[in-house]
C-alpha cells in the first residue's frame, strides 16, 4: 500500500484513462488500485517493493511540477529493476525548458561521469541518450556559468574532402550533419536562444577539420559520432584540450561508415586510453534504448542476425 498526501496529483501519476498504473502492473506483473489517495499493491513481494518505489518516485517528480510520460514510467521501472532498490536516486539535469532524469543504471553513471570526469567515451546503440544527455549536460553547464561555450562536432563522413564545395556557408554546409544536436538544443533551450547563441558563437558548430591547431578552452565539446573518425583525427581532437574544458565523445561501434580496411578513431581510442586516469567510459546496451520499444527489440534483432552471419 501507497499513502500518496495530494490525492490532486494523482491523476498524473496514474496517467490517461490509468494507463500508467497498467504499465507498471504489465512490467512488474502486480496488480494495482487505487482508493482516494492510497494505491493498493498486491503481488509477489520484490515485485511490490518495485511497484512502491516506481510510484514513489513518479509521484515526487509531479509533485516537483515536473511532468511525466510513458518513457519515464518505463524508465523508472527499468531503473527498480536493475537497482533492486530505491536507495540509490536518479540525477537529473535542469536545462531552460525541461528536467531530463537517468531512465537506466547506465544513463545514471553516464551522468556521474560528465559531472567528474573531463573526458567521457560514451558507446553504444542508437536510442540511449548519448548525445541528448551530454547536450543537455552542455547547456546546463553554460546556464550555470561553469563554461562560457558549447563546441558541437560530428563526422560529415558522406561529404568526405568535398565539404567546401557544398553550396552556402559554413553552417549551411554542415548543418545536415548537425540535426541531431539541433534537435537536442531546442528541445533544452528556447529557439530564439539557440540561434541568439549561435550567432555570437556561445554555441558553435566546428567540423573536424576545422578544429586542426585549436586550443579549447573554458568550453563543453561533444564529438558525436566518433565512430567515423580517423585515428589520426581523434588523437588531433583529444590532444585540443585546454584549460576548464569538459569533452564528450559519442558514438556506436556497430555503425561505422569508414571506407572497408579504414580503422575507427573511437575503437583505437578507447582501447589505448583503457585506464588512463581522469578518462571516463560508460557502454551502453540494448537495454539502455529509450525511445519506442521497437528500437530495442530491432537493435537486438541486428546483432542476433550479425552474429549468425559471423558463425557462418
Amino acid at each position: 500500500m501507497v499513502n500518496f498526501e495530494d490525492n490532486q496529483l494523482l491523476a498524473a501519476l496514474f496517467g490517461p484513462r490509468d494507463c500508467y498504473l497498467a504499465r507498471i502492473e504489465q512490467r512488474l506483473s502486480v496488480r494495482l488500485s487505487s482508493r482516494g489517495n492510497i494505491v493498493v499493491v498486491d503481488g509477489k513481494l520484490a515485485a511490490r517493493d518495485m511497484a512502491r518505489h516506481v510510484l514513489t518516485r513518479l509521484y515526487q517528480r509531479i509533485k516537483e511540477g515536473l511532468d511525466i510520460g510513458p518513457g519515464d514510467v518505463d524508465g523508472a521501472i527499468r531503473m527498480e529493476q536493475e537497482l533492486q532498490t530505491d536507495a540509490h536516486n536518479p540525477l537529473s539535469i535542469r536545462t531552460r525548458q525541461r528536467t531530463i532524469v537517468a531512465r537506466s543504471p547506465n544513463q545514471q553513471r553516464y551522468l556521474e561521469l560528465m559531472q567528474s570526469r573531463d573526458l567521457v567515451f560514451a558507446l553504444g546503440p542508437a536510442g540511449t541518450g548519448k548525445t541528448y544527455l551530454a547536450v543537455a549536460a552542455a547547456v546546463s553547464s553554460l546556464m550555470r556559468g561553469e563554461r562560457s561555450r558549447i563546441i558541437l562536432s560530428r563526422p560529415a563522413v558522406e561529404a568526405g574532402e568535398r565539404l567546401g564545395f557544398l553550396p552556402g556557408d559554413l553552417r549551411e554546409k554542415v548543418d545536415p550533419y548537425l540535426r541531431p544536436l539541433y534537435d537536442a538544443l531546442h528541445d533544452m533551450l528556447p529557439a530564439e536562444q539557440v540561434e541568439r547563441r549561435l550567432e555570437t558563437n556561445e554555441i558553435e558548430i566546428a567540423p573536424l577539420a576545422f578544429m586542426r591547431g585549436r586550443t579549447l578552452s573554458n568550453a563543453f565539446v561533444i564529438i558525436d559520432e566518433a565512430q567515423n573518425t580517423t585515428p589520426m583525427q581523434m588523437k588531433m581532437l583529444l590532444t585540443r584540450l585546454g584549460e576548464n574544458v569538459r569533452m564528450i565523445v559519442t558514438g556506436d561501434l556497430t555503425q561505422i561508415d569508414l571506407p572497408r580496411g579504414q580503422a575507427s578513431g573511437l575503437r583505437d581510442a578507447t582501447g589505448i586510453l583503457e585506464g588512463v586516469e581522469g578518462i571516463g567510459v560508460v557502454e551502453f546496451e540494448k537495454n539502455d534504448v529509450v525511445r519506442h520499444p521497437l528500437v530495442a527489440r530491432m537493435v537486438e534483432a541486428y546483432e542476433a542476425h550479425e552474429k549468425q552471419d559471423g558463425n557462418s
